[in-house]
């Protein structure tokens, strides 16, 4: 299986490596019980016209795109359109935050903008320690939000800003970026599964 160039041997050891972490979280009733629980905190929250939001950095901030596009758009079934947005996406808005506060400001000004009581904040950090996660998940806080995270395996400072914590049992970032897309899906399909039937807009 060994090539001249090494690439499949790594290719191998990085899919075993996720597989691991996968292997995990399958045995972490704690997590499976906690993305359970913020899934049904979602589900609440848009039956009654609130909205989800998810805001990270880089690829993180990828991820929160990429699952508002799953529930605005849809992920497998046919439903409405469900209340998410990412607050990565307004680069006038992000920019203009940034240099006028500062770039730890970039998501908490918009959930003090956004946010209203009974919205679900997703901030997602592989650390748990993105500043600018934490300074938005207090905004969120002081707005009465549900407050949640997605990180690795410490929590990080974010464990002590959210009620729900999906942390990913490992301490390597492409490892836990990968466990988050899973866990943002299954998140996904639980949701939608309660919309599937419903296509009136409350």
């Amino acid at each position: 299986m060994k090539t001249a160039s090494g690439i499949l041997p790594l290719a191998v050891e990085r899919t075993r490596e996720s597989i691991q972490v996968k292997q995990a979280i399958l045995e972490d009733a704690h997590l499976l019980g906690a993305l359970q629980a913020l899934a049904e905190v979602c589900i609440r929250s848009l039956e009654t016209g609130g909205k989800i939001i998810f805001f990270g950095n880089g690829g993180s901030a990828a991820d929160a795109q990429h699952l508002v596009a799953e529930l605005t758009g849809r992920y497998l079934r046919e439903r409405r359109a469900l209340a998410a947005i990412a607050l990565t996406t307004n680069t006038s808005s992000l920019t203009a935050i940034g240099n006028d506060y500062s770039y730890d400001e970039v998501f908490s000004r918009q959930i003090e903008a956004l946010g209203k009581k009974g919205d679900v904040a997703i901030g997602i950090s592989t650390s748990g320690n993105s500043q600018n996660v934490i300074h938005a998940l207090r905004s969120a806080e002081q707005k009465e939000l549900v407050t949640a995270a997605m990180t690795g395996r410490s929590g990080g400072r974010l464990a002590k800003h959210s009620e729900y914590c999906l942390r990913v049992p490992s301490e390597d970032t492409p490892r836990i970026q990968e466990a988050h897309i899973l866990l943002g899906h299954i998140l996904c399909e639980i949701i939608e599964g309660k919309f599937v039937n419903d296509r009136n807009i409350p």
